[in-house]
């Protein structure tokens, strides 16, 4: 079975070589869209092709961040890739089975077996604490053990999911994508939930969730970086939520208190979800 995750990057040297890797070791090949980064994501993501990384495309930025852009170009690649399973993810996650006794290839191919064509993922954010506020090195993984599981709704994180195959829309869905989008209407839908919640007709998601480890800083000067020095396309500023208007002064790093102590991937703990980060101050 291929499996092949379509990722998405921009200054992302600090992720990129672990994620690539991680996907290596579970079985899983990479499609890797590059929106112009400035620093050695695309040296380093280079080292893998041959490997598991299929290719490296570049998105033009245009001087800001354009996220239905990006998801409008993953759909169309769902169509073109040579793949069984696909899979939208980013690389600062890491994202594995239910269980440590099988890769992330042999869990999804189970799950076809067993007749189903979606996975969601339950997602665990992994930050750093008060106690310890910096982990901008490359064993980050080994370093940062608190975390606390994030689930605005359920599903929270449906984006794995078997290859379709185009079907027709109708009348009305051909011609305002044809209009809006200069395209064929693509067989999956991921811009409507910004990428979290795959949709196509017939759609029967796993019942048992995988898990994503989600590391979305390293320090506060990270943070600082991946969202206050970013310009957001204006059109889509309040889909990004407190993302794209957050100030400095605005972090605010938990204590380890408010956090959940990692010992091993099988005892991540799913209960009682936030739906709110604990990076920001709220209110």
């Amino acid at each position: 079975m291929k499996i092949v995750v379509i990722l998405a990057s921009y200054n992302e040297q600090r992720f990129i070589g672990a994620c690539l890797d991680h996907y290596l070791r579970q079985g899983i090949e990479v499609y890797l869209l590059d929106n112009d980064s400035t620093d050695n994501t695309v040296e380093i993501a280079q080292q893998y092709l041959g490997r598991n990384l299929i290719a490296i495309e570049r998105i033009p930025r245009n001087g800001m961040y354009q996220w239905q852009k990006i998801l409008m170009r993953k759909e169309e690649l769902a169509d073109e890739i040579e793949a069984d399973w696909l899979m939208h993810a980013d690389p600062d996650e890491i994202r594995v089975a239910p269980n440590s006794t099988q890769t992330l290839a042999e869990a999804i191919a189970e799950v076809d077996k067993k007749g189903y064509n979606a996975v969601n993922f339950m997602e665990y954010t992994f930050l750093p604490v008060r106690e310890s506020n910096d982990h901008d090195n490359a064993e980050f993984q080994k370093t940062m053990h608190w975390y606390y599981p994030f689930a605005q709704r359920y599903p929270h994180r449906l984006n794995a999911w078997k290859k379709q195959n185009r079907r027709w829309p109708g009348a009305k869905a051909f011609l305002r994508e044809l209009v809006r989008n200069h395209r064929l209407p693509p067989s999956v839908n991921l811009r409507d939930s910004g990428g979290h919640v795959i949709q196509f007709p017939g759609i029967k998601p796993y019942p048992v969730d995988f898990k994503l480890k989600h590391y979305i800083v390293l320090s506060l000067d990270h943070a600082i970086q991946k969202y206050v020095k970013k310009s957001y396309d204006p059109i889509e500023t309040g889909a990004h939520g407190w993302r794209a208007t957050i100030k400095e002064h605005e972090f605010l790093l938990p204590s380890q208190s408010h956090m959940r102590l990692y010992t091993s991937d099988d005892e991540l703990d799913a209960s009682n979800p936030l739906k709110e980060h604990l990076l920001v101050q709220q209110g």
